[in-house]
């Protein structure tokens, strides 16, 4: 007997973020010998050879835009938004860097309102009002032990939410295989750049992890895409936000790093933030974007 959709989506999505997180713990694991732009580029890379297959059938329309700026702007963004998270995963717990950048879809409604001239209603804004509560239990900023390299984290989740409400502004001309198209070429031309400093040899028992993170990533991706095609985010979209207990039971099995009280407490109340912003009306939706489109959790 067939799984109904909402229950094969939820399964899907839970995939995808164990990808996620798998992908994460694998950047955090090879930046002790890899630079982490090398990593970002291979990211890239990996995602761009999935698109070829899609840039050959549509070879004689597939570089045909009006929006060549926004796109350039949208990778650029995004490019700095990935070399932050990459960077910050090798400094912090992956529970705590996974967190700050699941912020994104908060932040997106804020550009919005000032970029696009987008409505936020006062529904929307207790919500991501309670969704920066829900961060600040799980960070404990008033312990001691909290990490400069948050402030950098949420940096690169205001980066990433820039870059997602650019795809809000780009499909209203272009085609979402397009768009992610533009984003996989220009993303990985741009994240090549560094390379031309800070490459260095991959010793060759390190490319089979290489490998297996831009597997994983490529997975996510498919996975995540499928969950979303059939079954409304708003009903199951709330799940994306397991990635971090997904990277936080990663980072304490790998690297003994502590669960505590707070991070559990504040994690339920950025599910339940997650929950009400995915059930506000449709205008005023916080989008849920897919890694096909723009992931920076090895999801640009």
């Amino acid at each position: 007997m067939p799984l109904p959709p909402v229950v094969l989506a939820s399964i899907l999505i839970l995939t995808a973020e164990l990808c996620f997180a798998g992908v994460s713990a694998l950047v955090k694991h090879l930046t002790t010998t890899l630079p982490y732009e090398q990593l970002v580029f291979f990211r890239n890379l990996f995602a761009l050879i999935i698109l070829l297959p899609w840039l050959y059938r549509k070879r004689a329309t597939a570089f045909r835009t009006t929006q060549m700026p926004l796109h350039l702007l949208r990778a650029l963004v995004g490019v700095v938004a990935m070399l932050l998270f990459f960077m910050v995963i090798a400094a912090i717990p992956l529970a705590q860097a996974t967190l700050v950048l699941l912020m994104a879809p908060f932040i997106i409604p804020v550009i919005s309102h000032f970029w696009l001239r987008e409505h936020i209603s006062a529904q929307l804004i207790a919500v991501i009002g309670l969704g920066f509560i829900g961060v600040l239990v799980f960070l404990n900023p008033w312990s001691n032990s909290l990490h400069p390299m948050v402030i950098v984290a949420l940096f690169a989740a205001v980066c990433a939410a820039w870059a997602k409400t650019i795809i809000r502004k780009l499909s209203s001309t272009e085609s979402p295989s397009k768009i992610v198209f533009y984003f996989s070429f220009f993303a990985t031309l741009l994240s090549a750049i560094p390379l031309l400093i800070r490459w260095q040899p991959i010793d060759p028992a390190m490319w089979g992890l290489v490998a297996l993170m831009g597997l994983l990533a490529v997975i996510g991706q498919l996975t995540m895409t499928r969950a979303f095609s059939i079954a409304s985010p708003s009903r199951v979209g709330v799940f994306t936000y397991t990635s971090v207990i997904f990277a936080a039971l990663m980072g304490y099995f790998i690297w003994q790093e502590p669960v505590t009280w707070y991070m559990v407490t504040g994690g339920v109340i950025i599910f339940i933030a997650g929950y009400y912003a995915l059930r506000t009306p449709r205008r005023q939706v916080i989008a849920t974007e897919t890694d096909a489109s723009a992931d920076i959790r090895a999801k640009g």
